[in-house]
């Protein structure tokens, strides 16, 4: 084999991306599912509510998500704001907010690389997150639309309730699996109740 032909092979196996869940079951049964979600645009706008009206959907409230067609913004806090979009859009998204936005009082930073998403369904999804989320997840206290930063054991995620039993979950790549090995082990403590 030629020396070129080498390097060309190696080049090739660096190349490969590995997804942060690649050889990771995640876990799935009789009233619980865990999916990645769709490659997304996700950026990290600080501003006014009305800088994130830009984006599409209205400016939601106050720990609320507000969507339009496949957009969504998250209220993270009093000037702070996760914007989610299909992956495709990101360079548009980026070149219409940064025109449209006053740089002397935002910033908007893409973070579409820092995390994924994962959409947690099914009868025994709030009771999953429940077992490492320190959170209220009964619909009465937190009910569909409510989006909020927290925790689920040693890991940061942004929670957003999509549905009465489904939960939208950002989570920075290099915690995804130790996230999702903590739900597959509290799915399985369940025993399909």
């Amino acid at each position: 084999m030629s020396e070129s032909a080498t390097m060309s092979d190696h080049a090739s196996i660096l190349a490969t991306r590995r997804g942060p869940l690649d050889g990771v079951a995640l876990p799935k049964g009789e009233g619980f599912a865990v999916t990645l979600a769709s490659h997304a645009a996700r950026f990290s706008l600080r501003g006014a509510p009305e800088h994130a009206a830009a984006f599409g959907p209205a400016a939601p409230a106050t720990l609320r998500a507000s969507t339009a067609g496949t957009r969504a913004a998250l209220w993270l806090g009093p000037d702070e704001f996760l914007l989610i979009a299909p992956g495709e859009e990101a360079s548009a998204i980026e070149a219409s907010l940064k025109a449209a936005l006053p740089a002397e009082s935002t910033s908007l930073v893409d973070i579409s690389h820092r995390q994924i998403g994962l959409t947690l369904e099914g009868r025994l999804a709030a009771r999953c997150l429940s077992s490492g989320c320190p959170l209220d997840l009964r619909l009465s206290a937190f009910p569909v639309g409510m989006a909020t930063r927290t925790i689920f054991l040693k890991t940061e995620i942004v929670l957003w309730r999509q549905a009465e039993n489904c939960f939208h979950v950002e989570i920075w790549r290099s915690f995804a699996p130790y996230f999702v090995g903590h739900l597959a082990e509290a799915f399985a403590g369940t025993n399909g109740l």
